[in-house]
């Protein structure tokens, strides 16, 4: 048998970390590899199964391009997380009728909301290996011409298989560009809020929480996947269908115990545990101490712009919370490393592989290439930290979309098949949409708010861009007064917070679009030139490492394998499976975690006020203790969240969370605290994600938000 990763640390540490987690976002098709171990740790399935994509259970598992999800009744009906419906709730809500705030349940499938433009269930049908035809000859190509043979193979092969009707496909690439996959995937463009629970509920405890345990938090939402009445896919339509998958989840109310089997099937979307120490240097010592200022900033400015309770706060709800996350997450991912010792970490590991590689005069050209790749990565790290805060001081919303319209004209004059990725046609409805879903996310005085922010840290800044200071008017010295009066009449002059003006310049062609008297497309105009120098440039470097990459990993796999260990790759938002088993921990000496949060634990936590401010009606229900057939001897109590020792990242939230027999018995939606640095690199004691329990999502379904209809649709086992 190979072993996993962690399995041979799991070996070498069994006495000092006798609770320890397993590592692996393992690809289906890696699975038959480590059926034993599946097995052993309690699945009741055959592993050969699990690697059939259009078979039970894979065939259920969805990605929402972002998120993942899962269908759980024969009528298209998905479960995924709150948070990833959250943004459908805001689109939805106005000050007077606030779904985030009060919830939202369609008592019949006619009263079912339109999800956010752009809301997209992809399902995966198929996996085709296309290595070959995408690396032949790359080898001896110079570096931009090889960025750019790899990229138009990449878009012919994804229109060859979306010459198909209703199929959006990918070309993904794993082990740094090792290895290529086709994955072809059925496109769900119809898609329908039905049901979320008020943020009380779906999001208690709030940016408090967040990352924390325990945990009690009812992160779950329901969608539903509509086509036409002949099956295709089509936009939203009255006259659409319910879609009907070939397979759905049963869900569980017996639910789970300590001990037990749990696995995740879901698409994580991104983990550097490959990166290079020049890498993780840069990253942890100079971008994440970056981020973590500014977010702050960030936050207090939107906050100050756009008072609670404004029409304004509810658009910049989703953005809210998504900084609150991000900076809590990179908080995490610095004291991870620190405890850790990642750098020093990843140095040994360097030293190590150095060493297996001089060990044998045949592997010399690993080292070449390793040595090319870090040097690199140091001038990409530079160039990066050079062009970090023009970038946010272009950031603009209405920047940012006279940018992409006017390298739309510009793309326009290509042919299709030679256009950038983004702006094919095969992007335009997205285009499009993201256009349309601008009015619900944008207000003129937060976005002034925001743009002086990033001006103020960039006017301080040396790597200042001639180009911008010159079409913006920028001078050294300036005067916030000055600065103010400046992008006032940018707000005041523009014509591009109208949709249909926006819609309406699809179609431009760039002089009519250089004509025109917008000062956000002026000055779109006028860094257009600059950014695609910019562009070019880090396609070279791309380019550069498309030929060092592979064989780094390819050193990579040959040592691992020789240690008996099964590399995985980098997660890439391509279908993954973790397995384990619900576990507590002890992640710092004197603190354990217990493996299930309770009912009770809500109203120990209840203040009254956001966002320990749950449901009047719950909150009756549990002092109660009407807790149904949701009841858990175990807890003694309905089970809220739950433990588990999964390996686990962000695009992972929403992934159905199965037991030995493929059931679902919760909803993976985060990770700890002392867990976040494992997107870099893993460490088996602290690791531990964080599951909704179904006996909980169904208790509330029931008990608080009177789901009768949506429970009779879904299979549930007891």
């Amino acid at each position: 048998m190979r072993k996993s990763a962690t399995l041979a640390a799991l070996l070498a540490c069994a006495a000092s970390a006798p609770l320890a987690a397993k590592e692996g976002m393992f690809t289906p098709q890696q699975l038959p590899e480590i059926a034993e171990d599946l097995r052993a740790t309690g699945l009741e399935l055959d592993p050969e199964a699990l690697s059939d994509l259009t078979g039970f259970p894979m065939g259920a598992i969805v990605s929402l391009g972002g998120c993942s999800a899962s269908f759980v009744s024969p009528e298209g009906l998905v479960v995924t997380n709150h948070h990833c419906a959250r943004g459908s709730v805001q689109y939805n809500s106005t000050a007077e009728n606030n779904y985030l705030e009060n919830g939202f349940l369609a008592k019949a499938k006619g009263d079912e909301l339109p999800a956010a433009p752009g809301s997209r269930i992809y399902v995966t049908t198929a996996l085709t290996d296309v290595t070959q035809r995408m690396r032949a000859g790359t080898e001896a190509m110079e570096p931009t011409e090889r960025y750019d043979t790899v990229e138009q193979r990449m878009k012919d092969i994804t229109a060859e298989c979306e010459a198909k009707a209703g199929y959006r496909c990918q070309v993904a690439s794993f082990y740094g560009g090792k290895e290529y996959t086709l994955i072809e995937r059925l496109e769900v463009r119809d898609v329908r809020l039905v049901y979320a629970p008020a943020d009380s509920i779906g999001k208690y405890g709030g940016d408090i929480d967040n990352w924390m345990w325990p945990r009690h938090t009812g992160d779950f939402a329901f969608y539903r996947a509509y086509v036409a009445p002949d099956g295709s896919a089509a936009d939203y339509a009255e006259e659409n269908i319910p879609y009907a998958p070939e397979h759905h989840l049963k869900v569980s109310a017996s639910g789970l115990k300590e001990g037990d089997f749990v696995m995740a099937a879901g698409y994580p979307g991104s983990t550097s545990r490959y990166a290079t120490l020049a890498e993780v240097e840069n990253t942890f010592s100079w971008t994440y101490p970056t981020y973590v200022k500014l977010i702050n900033d960030w936050i207090d400015t939107i906050e100050e712009a756009a008072p609670e309770g404004s029409d304004a706060r509810v658009k910049y709800e989703s953005l809210l919370a998504s900084l609150n996350n991000f900076e809590k997450n990179t908080r995490g991912q610095l004291e991870g490393a620190r405890r850790v010792g990642l750098v020093d970490r990843r140095a040994q590991r360097e030293a190590d592989l150095a060493a297996w590689i001089a060990a044998d005069r045949s592997r010399a050209a690993y080292g070449e290439a390793i040595t090319g790749l870090q040097a690199l990565t140091e001038e990409s790290a530079a160039e990066a930290r050079k062009g970090f805060w023009y970038n946010f001081a272009t950031r603009p919303a209405l920047l940012s979309a006279a940018q992409r319209l006017y390298r739309l004209a510009h793309e326009r004059q290509k042919e299709d098949s030679l256009r950038a990725p983004g702006f094919q046609e095969r992007d335009m409805t997205f285009f499009r949409q993201g256009l349309q879903a601008l009015d619900r996310r944008y207000d003129a005085g937060v976005d002034k708010a925001q743009w002086l922010l990033f001006l103020d840290t960039y006017l301080d800044q040396d790597n200042r861009v001639a180009v911008f200071d010159n079409a913006l008017g920028l001078t050294d010295g300036m005067s916030d007064a000055a600065l103010e009066a400046t992008l006032d009449a940018y707000y005041a002059g523009t014509t591009l917070d109208d949709a249909e003006t926006r819609l309406s310049l699809m179609d431009a062609t760039p002089a009519q679009l250089e004509e025109m008297d917008d000062p956000f497309m002026q000055l779109a105009v006028a860094l257009y030139e600059y950014e695609r120098g910019l562009e070019d440039a880090s396609d070279a470097r791309s380019g550069r490492a498309l030929a060092l990459r592979p064989a780094y990993m390819q050193a990579i796999t040959e040592w691992q394998s020789s240690q008996g260990l099964l590399t995985y790759p980098d997660a890439n938002s391509t279908l993954r499976v973790t397995y384990g088993t619900v576990l507590g921990g002890s992640p710092k000496d004197g603190m354990a975690y217990l493996p299930f949060t309770t009912l009770e634990g809500i109203t120990e936590k209840d203040t009254g006020e956001d966002p320990f401010n749950a449901p009047e009606r719950q909150l009756k229900e549990i002092r109660e203790k009407d807790y149904g057939k949701y009841y858990s001897e175990e807890v003694g109590s309905v089970p809220v969240n739950f433990l588990s020792d999964l390996d686990s990242t962000g695009g992972n939230s929403g992934s159905a969370t199965l037991n030995a027999r493929a059931e679902l018995v919760g909803l993976l939606f985060d990770g700890t605290f002392e867990s976040v640095n494992s997107d870099w690199d893993f460490d088996p004691r602290t690791t531990r994600t964080i599951h909704v329990d179904t006996r909980y999502m169904l208790w509330v379904m029931d008990k608080v938000d009177g789901a009768e209809g949506l429970i009779a649709e879904l299979d549930v086992v007891e």
